[in-house]
């Protein structure tokens, strides 16, 4: 790293202002990126691929209500984060985590 003297600090200044916009930009992509990735809109093959089920599984969970979907005229649907709130839902729970809800509600009962 160079000195920094008086007599250099306009550039040392204009240089820092482009790396702090650059910076900017790419989080502000970054941040674009994430929420569009998230909010991605999938069709039934594409959430069979991410749920790694076959799309005839996929079509029978539709119709039993098991999963979430949207459908426009004959198409289905799915949101990402839909999908994985839905996985994330039928987390099996380890015993240490059922014995200590066990334990709170034992507490709160007396």
């Amino acid at each position: 790293m160079d000195e920094f003297t008086f007599e250099n600090l306009p550039v040392v200044v204009g240089k820092l202002y482009l790396k702090v916009d650059k910076i900017e930009q790419l989080l502000q992509e970054l941040s674009h990126s994430h929420f569009n990735k998230s909010e991605e809109l999938l069709t039934i093959e594409a959430a069979a691929k991410f749920l790694k089920l076959s799309v005839a599984t996929i079509y029978s969970k539709v119709c039993r209500n098991e999963i979430p979907a949207n459908k426009q005229g004959k198409r289905l649907y799915f949101y990402r984060t839909e999908l994985l709130e839905w996985i994330s839902a039928g987390r099996i729970k380890t015993k240490t985590e059922i014995q200590n809800e066990l334990r709170r509600d034992h507490t709160k009962i007396f």
